[in-house]
């Protein structure tokens, strides 16, 4: 005797349930505008070590030059290095929001491929839940052979 109900579905139905998947990153780029994605590599190149010693490194010469090089020799000297603090200063300002901005942007890319796995997941729940009432069927049948032919035999 079958021990469940519910008849699993043929593969058939299975394959009309199937929706195509599709590349969230692919999509994702495509809907971004210029600006967006000029946020994105912005946050993906300021947003690294490189950048930042570039930045740290730089900032160490143009301060130790403008203060230790002999007075002939700098180009920049007090207090016109205070105006590059404060340009740079400015420049992190700058920065700050359009990291920001990808970062965002970075976040929805990330909740679009959770979403994709997701549903996914869910594909092949359903799949394996199929074949699970499957095995359990056929094992169902063979049970009630084999009773029909012990029966048959004694």
């Amino acid at each position: 005797m079958p021990s469940h109900n519910h008849t699993p579905l043929t593969l058939e139905q299975l394959k009309s349930l199937r929706t195509p998947l599709y590349n969230v990153n692919t999509e994702q780029h495509k809907r971004l505008s210029r600006l967006e994605k000029l946020a994105l590599v912005s946050t993906q190149r300021v947003g690294t070590m490189g950048f930042f010693l570039i930045i740290f490194v730089w900032s160490l010469a143009w301060l130790l030059w403008n203060t230790l090089a002999p007075e002939e020799l700098r180009f920049d000297p007090f207090p016109a290095f205070v105006l590059w603090l404060f340009i740079s200063n400015l420049i992190q300002l700058m920065l700050l929001p359009l990291l920001m901005v990808g970062q965002n942007l970075q976040g929805e890319h990330a909740q679009a491929r959770a979403q994709a796995d997701f549903e996914v997941n869910v594909r092949s729940e359903r799949e394996l839940e199929t074949i699970l009432q499957h095995l359990e069927n056929h094992e169902d049948t063979l049970r009630d052979l084999l009773e029909r032919l012990e029966e048959k035999h004694r």
